[in-house]
């Protein structure tokens, strides 16, 4: 290793003195390597941990205070980054020491700190020196605990060395400006920050980012600030093995090949799941919205639907209602067990003024879907909802529609109404946690082709409209472009739909079926 600078020198004694630690006190915690000692790879001691213990100002202190590191999922950062905190509460020889797990919850920070409670178990050595209780480690007059993300609680810290884990979670800076403040007392703290890429660019995260690559590229000089990024390129094939590779220093020992061909074959399959496979496994920072459902794979549900059997199915309908200003759409979920399918109607209705209006409309000819039987287009300014309730009404008369799920906005009047007339009905919020389940399995049902449409227009369109926002977890919701000829009401009504769906095949419990699935 060399520096330019006169003004540091490299420690050798020091920086094989932290890897030493790790490799003679900490071990793998879990999978088939769980309690042998933790034997890091070259990347990890070269990239991380020698320079971040070796290097030192000519007084004899680190140089480094912050360490970045982004590197994809599933290269053993938690393990990584237990073993660091375990270093910097034995054996860093900081009196007092306040070492802090943090994350953008407590559970998420609870992950590493509770890798590092097993360390100790499986160490006589540490074991016999630590006090270890369920929320704290503590060894001499120094502790370790994760804690939880409200930063305003946090102000008395004085904390030596700050482990962020996935600070792509966190919901705003204020956690991250309040402990990284909390260290100016500490003659040489540490703080680390391992982290996968994210998708908000307005985050703390994607600014640490941003700071990071200028100093890794030199065209911002930190002599404090240590950047390690792990990343494919935008423009590298993602589905090529040296890619993969290219963005995991792991690659062939921590993480093997065929999760990566899984993974692969997954995005390929699947289009939203691109930007997460983009995002956590080539750690290329991506934006939280992507196209949904291609055109091609809706097509897959084109076949005739064969209404002379539709009576005989148990049905479940979704009803989007709109304000008066805008559409509105009710879905009929038909399924069919004997053929492993659903039979999907859709059917929406728009007032009179804006189907007239090309401005209003935005150019879309209402006036077309509505002779192809797609659409109601109902007398005024406003969608008249009594039509609505007479094609519900007149639907239910029909089919064996077992109940309805709604959006509780807007939805007073003909809902209540409905109620009257014998439809059970069930509200369903539409934040990400509710709809995740049933969009997830709508998503998998159009790329079956066991969804069949019979190749409505309408609903062509507005798939084309809709894109699948995924948040932190891996939930996704469908929302639309942003443009006013940017309709997914379809789309909504039959994903709520589908929700009823799972709660039949749940026999009415509380959870859907696609609630328990995301909670096993």
């Amino acid at each position: 290793m060399t520096d330019i600078s006169p003004e540091y020198y490299f420690d050798e004694e020091s920086a094989n003195r932290a890897v030493d630690f790790i490799e003679k006190f900490c071990t793998h915690v879990k999978g088939e390597l769980g309690g042998q000692p933790f034997l890091l790879e070259d990347w990890q001691k070269d990239d991380i941990i020698r320079p971040l213990f070796g290097w030192k100002k000519a007084d004899g202190r680190r140089k480094y205070r912050t360490c970045y590191v982004e590197i994809p999922r599933k290269n053993g950062k938690s393990n990584l980054s237990a073993a660091i905190a375990l270093y910097m509460l034995f054996a860093d020889n900081e009196p007092g020491a306040e070492v802090i797990s943090a994350a953008g919850d407590r559970n998420q920070a609870n992950i590493v700190f509770s890798i590092a409670q097993e360390m100790i178990h499986n160490n006589k050595h540490l074991s016999q020196r630590a006090k270890v209780l369920r929320s704290q480690i503590e060894y001499k007059s120094s502790f370790y605990k994760s804690i939880s993300a409200e930063a305003s609680t946090k102000h008395g810290f004085n904390c030596h060395a700050v482990i962020f884990d996935e600070l792509h979670t966190q919901p705003n800076r204020d956690l991250w400006d309040v402990l990284v403040t909390s260290t100016g007392a500490r003659t040489q703290p540490l703080i680390i920050a391992l982290t996968t890429a994210g998708h908000d660019r307005n985050s703390i995260c994607f600014e640490v980012h941003e700071y990071a690559r200028q100093v890794a590229a030199g065209t911002l000089r930190d002599e404090t600030f240590l950047p390690v990024l792990y990343a494919a390129n935008e423009s590298d094939d993602w589905t090529s093995e040296e890619t993969w590779k290219k963005a995991n220093p792991g690659y062939g020992t921590i993480c093997t090949k065929a999760y990566f061909e899984q993974e692969s074959k997954k995005a390929q399959n699947v289009p939203s799941y691109l930007n997460t496979f983009l995002r956590l496994n080539l750690n290329i920072w991506t934006s939280a919205e992507t196209a949904w459902i291609p055109d091609d794979v809706f097509m897959r549900g084109s076949d005739p639907i064969p209404w002379d059997k539709l009576p005989s199915l148990p049905a479940f309908g979704g009803l989007d209602l709109a304000s008066t200003q805008d559409l509105t759409a009710f879905a009929l979920l038909f399924r069919d067990d004997e053929c492993d399918c659903f039979y999907l109607i859709v059917h929406q209705f728009v007032n009179q003024d804006k189907a007239d209006s090309k401005k209003l409309s935005a150019g879309i000819d209402y006036h077309r879907f509505a002779k192809d039987g797609h659409i109601t287009v109902t007398p005024g300014n406003v969608t008249d909802f009594r039509y609505v309730k007479e094609h519900i009404v007149d639907a239910c008369s029909k089919y064996d529609v077992r109940s309805i799920g709604y959006d509780p906005r807007f939805s007073t009047y003909i809902v209540s109404e409905l109620i009257q007339d014998d439809i059970e009905m069930h509200p369903m919020a539409q934040n990400i946690t509710t709809m995740n389940g049933p969009t997830k399995e709508f998503e998998m049902q159009m790329m079956k082709g066991n969804i069949v449409h019979g190749g409505n227009e309408v609903l062509r369109w507005q798939m084309g409209c809709a894109v699948v926002y995924t948040d932190v977890n891996e939930n996704k919701r469908v929302t639309k472009e942003k443009h006013e000829s940017k309709k997914v009401d379809g789309v909504i009504a039959s994903i709520i739909a589908m929700n009823e769906y799972g709660h039949y095949k749940t026999s009415g419990a509380n959870d859907t079926i696609f609630d328990i699935i995301s909670l096993s």
